[in-house]
């Protein structure tokens, strides 16, 4: 009898216990549903919070009926969750794991409510345990698979090998080419031994980028030549390294001091020596000739530009200085631009290459004040330094570098990203960016519209404007065009082929526009979109759409887009959208709360994109954050109330300075830190050129290095995260990326976007990885830097190389 009295008690406890939990639970849900509703939301998740509710009150009284009203709003949940979702995995996941556990609890303890009512049986629930048990254990091993987007088509990218008169000799450009293919002819190295790849190097430069939320990253794509690589750290010291071993060859410590913006995203490199090869499409300038004299050094020379905004060349047999080059070596990109506080102008990404002259664009710091340098793209002598000429935005008429004190025209659009140069044309692609203060345009002029978010190709030789084409109207959410445009040949419905460039966008569209015209090759439509009432704001009511190429993570949300890891951070995610004024892809900011999606962080950014010109094929890899922004009246005379947000490197109040209104922006997370709309939150997708078509689609990065409120969670969830970092495409039929959330570098299946391979690195990577064969060995390698992931403290120095055995 006392057995079956401390039994009878333990069970009161448990049943008392459970129910509490339960109704808690639902009054919680329902209190939420509340608010959900009276901002014309789903009425789920009240009805279903008063349904847990009354069935966690009849389990706590220990009736039966409490489990049957939990199965129903189990059933019904079920029901809705399969209306409300596309039954993709991580939707249903969000909508079914938590209220399924406890089912299973429930049901586990229904034999013990029968009893507790005085009736007998129900071991039957056992059964139904048992069936939940086996769902979720399914759910949980799903969480650890990777789930496409778009499943693989089996129309990827084959296998052609390579024929060695066309096989990679070296990697001389940022993008591997001049026009930013990030394709190594290479097939050593392929699908079916990369999973042999294993570290044949690696190498400390002994210059960590401390983030600060900054900007103190390393972004680095090195360059090979011969039988050196050559990189730039954060702080623009320049290393020669031995490609074989990964062996310091010389260094040039030029340690550039900047309060932000620590980077250096890669190199240039002339070789004197080489014939200059001139241009062989009509009606196309001259490549200037250029030679080193005899006994000068630098015949084979490197170019940097830096944090502190000067141009530099050094020898890159020896890594000294060159001589003849500006003064000792360097040339002070300040020149010109009239004030320049620190910190508000830099060089963000590596010098092009174009024939003879050294093409520089800059980074003007966003949305701090009216009055900022102009955004000046230049072109040097790659010999003597001296200038070519000068494109100024605000007036392109004049090519010379202004006279006495005057500058080139204030707060101008900007090329901060990496450009693109065609040998064949002399002509230079650049994408350029927006006037300083982004978020408001009613001061801006008719140049500054002209420029702003476009294609600008111009002549090298003398920096004449060739054509120009606009991405964004009047650009209002901070979409730059932000990487550089990668060359490729199109091939049209005719079956004909022209020269031509792919763009992708922070806006996540991909434009496809004629090299020689810049008129788009694909379609692209004019859709109307809505004002948001600032006064004198120069609205365009119409915005172009690629509609004839796929959109990268760049869907309408709607409430049913939400997600959390549970219904109530779902739930909560609901209640911020429907608070704001969301609509779709060009949501102007305006004094209330607006939802910018994708955000000014992409959708795409500087990483680039990836070709197969074998195939026809391109890799995009793009990070899904949405941002929300609110226009605060200001009579602007405070300091920016976010700290570094003053230069615009993170998220929080910025002040716009010099206009009647400041900013605060952040990132749209739930309260654990997670993007509010459903996973994947970064992916890689392969494109076939030829339908513009998706051949596959698949989340990149885990949470093993990251989780909610910045937790780590230790476990390799694939569930795709935001990737920043560019992407390397083989002829072997791989594509390698490193820029993502965990620390690691990846191979993907380039037919049909399998991970076949992965190496832990001793950091997070916002490097581009590229590939080279060995002239004194004949091996190939991979190398990637490792300095640390955007969302991680942990920081490194590391060059890493890998090759087969």
């Amino acid at each position: 009898m006392k057995q079956l009295s401390q039994a009878s008690g333990l069970g009161r406890f448990i049943l008392i216990g459970l129910g509490t939990v339960i109704a808690l639970l639902g009054i919680a849900l329902a209190a939420g549903g509340v608010r959900l509703v009276i901002l014309g939301g789903s009425w789920y998740f009240f009805i279903g919070g008063l349904a847990m509710t009354l069935a966690g009150l009849l389990i706590a009284l220990r009736k039966p009926a409490g489990a049957w009203l939990f199965a129903a709003f189990l059933a019904g949940t079920a029901i809705w969750a399969v209306l409300d979702t596309d039954r993709s995995f991580w939707p249903m996941f969000s909508r079914l794991f938590m209220f399924s556990a406890i089912g299973l609890v429930v049901a586990l303890v229904y034999p013990l409510l029968v009893r507790a009512s005085g009736g007998t049986g129900g071991r039957a629930a056992y059964g139904v345990a048992g069936v939940m048990a086996i769902a979720l254990v399914w759910a949980v091993g799903n969480m650890f698979v990777a789930h496409p987007s778009v499943p693989a088509s089996g129309n990827g990218p084959g296998l052609t090998p390579v024929d060695p008169a066309h096989a990679q000799k070296d990697w001389a450009h940022y993008g591997n080419s001049e026009g930013g293919s990030r394709f190594a002819a290479l097939d050593q190295i392929n699908r079916g031994n990369v999973d042999q790849l294993q570290v044949a190097w690696s190498y400390n430069t002994g210059d960590v980028a401390i983030s600060d939320g900054n900007g103190a990253e390393d972004q680095l794509t090195p360059l090979q030549i011969g039988d050196k690589v050559f990189i730039c750290t954060p702080h623009n010291n320049l290393i020669a390294l031995d490609a074989d071993t990964g062996k310091q060859l010389w260094k040039n410590e030029i340690n550039a001091q900047s309060k932000v913006w620590q980077r250096c995203r890669g190199l240039a490199y002339f070789d004197a020596t080489q014939a200059i090869a001139q241009p062989t499409q009509p009606n196309s300038s001259p490549v200037i000739a250029a030679s080193v004299p005899a006994a000068a050094n630098c015949q084979r020379r490197l170019l940097t530009n830096t944090i502190d905004a000067r141009l530099i060349a050094v020898d890159a047999d020896t890594g000294e200085f060159c001589q003849g080059f500006g003064n000792n070596g360097q040339v002070d990109l300040k020149a010109g631009l009239g004030d320049v506080p620190d910190s508000y102008y830099q060089l963000s990404s590596a010098p092009l290459m174009a024939g003879t002259t050294v093409v520089v664009g800059g980074r003007v710091a966003d949305n701090v004040q009216t009055d900022m340098p102009g955004g000046v793209i230049r072109g040097f002598d790659v010999i003597s330094g001296q200038m070519r000429w000068a494109f100024d935005p605000g007036n392109p008429q004049d090519k010379q570098a202004p006279a006495d004190t005057n500058s080139y025209v204030r707060s101008t659009p900007n090329s901060w990203a990496p450009m693109s140069y065609d040998p064949a044309m002399n002509t230079v692609f650049l994408p350029m960016g927006s006037p300083s203060t982004d978020l408001y345009g009613a001061e801006r002029t008719a140049l500054n519209h002209k420029y702003g978010a476009s294609i600008l190709a111009v002549d090298a030789s003398t920096g004449t404007e060739k054509w120009v084409y606009q991405t964004v109207h009047n650009d209002l959410w901070d979409f730059d065009l932000p990487m550089q445009p990668s060359l490729i040949d199109f091939t049209k419905d005719d079956g004909s082929s022209v020269p031509a460039l792919v763009i992708g966008t922070k806006a996540g569209q991909l434009f496809v526009l004629d090299r020689a015209t810049g008129q788009p090759l694909t379609k692209v439509e004019e859709v109307p979109v809505k004002s948001a009432g600032i006064p004198n704001e120069q609205y365009s009511l119409t915005q172009p759409k690629s509609v004839g190429m796929p959109q990268i993570g760049a869907q309408t949300l709607t409430e049913s887009d939400m997600w959390g890891a549970t219904p109530y951070d779902q739930m909560l995610c609901r209640i911020d959208f429907k608070k704001m004024r969301y609509e779709g892809l060009y949501t102007a900011p305006g004094t209330d709360l607006a939802l910018s999606f994708p955000g000014s962080l992409g959708g795409m950014n500087w990483g680039s994109l990836s070709t197969d010109p074998v195939h026809g094929f391109i890799f995009v890899n793009d990070m899904r954050l949405g941002l929300w922004i609110q226009m605060i009246p200001s009579a602007n005379q405070g300091q920016a109330a976010g700290g570094g947000e003053a230069l615009n490197t993170g998220m929080g109040a910025v002040p716009l300075k010099g206009t009647p209104y400041a900013v605060n922006k952040n990132r749209f997370l739930s309260v654990a830190g997670i993007p509010c709309q459903a996973p994947p939150y970064g992916t890689l997708t392969a494109i076939d050129m030829k339908t513009q078509q998706i051949a596959w689609q698949v989340p990149v990065g885990t949470v093993e290095d990251t989780g909610p409120l910045g937790i780590r969670m230790h476990l390799p969830i694939p569930i795709g995260l935001p990737t920043l970092g560019g992407t390397l495409s083989t002829q072997g039929g791989l594509v390698f990326i490193a820029g993502t959330q965990d620390f690691y570098l990846r191979a993907f299946d380039s037919s049909n976007g399998a991970e076949i391979w992965k190496a832990r690195l001793p950091v997070g990577s916002q490097g581009g990885p590229m590939s080279y064969v060995s002239p004194k060995t004949g091996k190939q390698y991979i190398v990637i830097t490792a300095g640390g992931a955007r969302q991680s403290p942990d920081r490194g120095d590391y060059v890493m190389a890998y090759a087969l055995p």
